[in-house]
């Protein structure tokens, strides 16, 4: 049961972890990457299409990003999605390509994606410790109808415990470098 606990402990925490990675680099830093804008949907012949099928987006240099629509006629409706899609960016029709230049963040706003930043840590630290809490119960439950011994409990409870501790060392890791990222100027 052991080798089984670890790998499925493991399993459920880093998905939480790589929930996690996914909206950290989804928050805007000053800095220009395709992450910002990737998740957008644009509808297209109207289909829900994701900005990533429809364009090549690369940084042309740390503040500016380039998109190169591959169907010139969605050119517009790329530009109406990113205008539309929340994210302070303003983008700019150059030819046949879309560019859109990343503003340097406020004090007022990195205090804000700081503050969006260590909400998201707590998110993922309470998912990790809800998953610990559903294993210990189960690790309980398997003790109690003598599917194994107080001594497999407790070992197993370690296990699942360090497991934890570990996932939510990596979750504060990747808030520190966040973080400094957001607040680097």
């Amino acid at each position: 049961m052991i080798e089984n606990l670890t790998e499925k402990t493991e399993a459920r925490m880093s998905k939480s972890l790589e929930s996690l990675a996914k909206s950290l680099k989804r928050l805007r830093t000053g800095r220009a990457h395709p992450a910002l804008i990737d998740h957008l949907l644009i509808d297209y012949y109207g289909t829900k299409t994701p900005i990533s099928q429809m364009a090549t987006i690369t940084t042309e240099d740390a503040r500016t990003l380039n998109i190169a629509v591959w169907d010139k006629s969605a050119l517009k409706i790329v530009e109406k999605a990113i205008l539309e899609g929340n994210l302070g960016l303003t983008p700019k029709v150059t030819g046949t390509n879309l560019k859109i230049p990343v503003p340097a963040m406020t004090q007022e706003r990195r205090k804000e994606l700081i503050k969006q930043l260590k909400n998201e840590a707590e998110q993922a630290k309470v998912a990790v410790r809800n998953i610990r809490r559903d294993l210990l119960a189960l690790i309980k439950e398997e003790q109690k109808s003598k599917n194994i011994t107080e001594d497999d409990e407790r070992k197993n409870s370690e296990i699942v415990q360090k497991i934890t501790d570990k996932n939510v060392n990596n979750i504060d890791e990747m808030i520190k470098l966040k973080e400094s990222e957001i607040l680097e100027i």
